[in-house]
């Protein structure tokens, strides 16, 4: 069978496509001045809850041996793990880069806090409990005070 030489090229843009990893959607780097601070908190918030959602029901699948239970224990690991990456990333690749200065006078404070953020989220996929995951929400919520809800006109 021939093939054309349009499809072959298709082909390999879509296998090309499928095989680049995707890049972190933090927001662009350029001093665009578009920034909703208090959407992302929001986002973090959800990713929280979706880690939480994910040990509760690991828990509830710990000591099932069927296939069926550790297909879906592998998938709510899965979720977990990235859920707590996705937090890490809009730390570092959007807070970090973008929002935390060196010039701001509290500075330290919130250097501190937001790295809090990113060793708890680590915390959270090394474990699956829910000390581990209501201290991920408390560091979340401690940066909650920088990033008011902001209207866009």
């Amino acid at each position: 069978m021939k093939y054309s030489y349009e499809a072959i090229s298709l082909f390999v843009i879509i296998s090309a496509g499928l095989l680049i990893p995707p890049f972190a959607q933090a927001h662009c780097q350029i001093p665009c001045g578009i920034y909703d601070d208090d959407l992302r908190l929001q986002s973090m918030r959800e990713d929280a809850t979706t880690i939480n959602k994910s040990v509760e029901m690991m828990i509830s699948l710990s000591g099932k041996t069927d296939v069926q239970s550790q297909n879906q224990m592998v998938r709510w690991v899965m979720n977990k793990e990235e859920h707590a990456q996705k937090i890490i990333g809009i730390i570092s690749d959007y807070y970090l880069t973008q929002r935390v200065k060196p010039d701001q006078k509290d500075y330290a404070e919130r250097l501190q806090k937001h790295h809090a953020v990113i060793l708890a989220a680590m915390k959270a996929k090394q474990n699956a409990n829910s000390e581990s995951v209501n201290a991920l929400k408390k560091s979340i919520e401690a940066l909650a005070v920088y990033y008011p809800e902001h209207k866009h006109e």
